[in-house]
């Protein structure tokens, strides 16, 4: 008699990544390169009448910038932690956007990554599978 292995069944679905964490996620990794990008820049233009300036800078874009992209991959790994700093971060771009009205164009990319963003952390598929919000009720489908 040989026995017969069930097939397994496929992952349940509440553990899909939705589609406006990704979304999100793949827009802060985005900030996030951006963001060591303006330090390696920083750091290869400094001179020496600027050198505590400059290197300050560079270092705090690269904090930055490592900060954000730790906390975009915990996004992306669905850790509930990395949602909090992000939504901080998209409200710093706004008021950045502001300030920059100057350059419509740096602006207007601003403001539009950090909406498309934090909607995508504020829609409730994302906030389900953050553990933000109960699932939904089955009845209701």
């Amino acid at each position: 008699m040989t026995s017969q292995v069930p097939p397994t069944e496929p992952a349940p679905t509440s553990g899909a990544r939705p589609a406006p964490l990704v979304v999100a996620a793949s827009l802060a990794g985005l900030e996030g390169a951006a963001l060591l990008l303006l330090a390696a820049l920083e750091a290869a233009s400094i001179e020496s009448e600027r050198l505590s300036l400059g290197l300050s800078t560079a270092v705090f874009f690269l904090l930055v910038g490592a900060a954000v992209l730790s906390c975009a991959w915990g996004l992306f790994r669905m850790a509930s932690w990395s949602r909090g700093p992000l939504l901080l971060t998209q409200l710093i771009a706004l008021g950045l956007a502001w300030n920059v009205q100057d350059l419509p164009l740096l602006a207007v990319a601003l403001v539009l990554v950090a909406l498309v963003t934090l909607a995508g952390m504020l829609h409730p598929d994302t906030m389900r599978a953050l553990g933000a919000l109960p699932e939904a009720d089955p009845r209701e489908r």
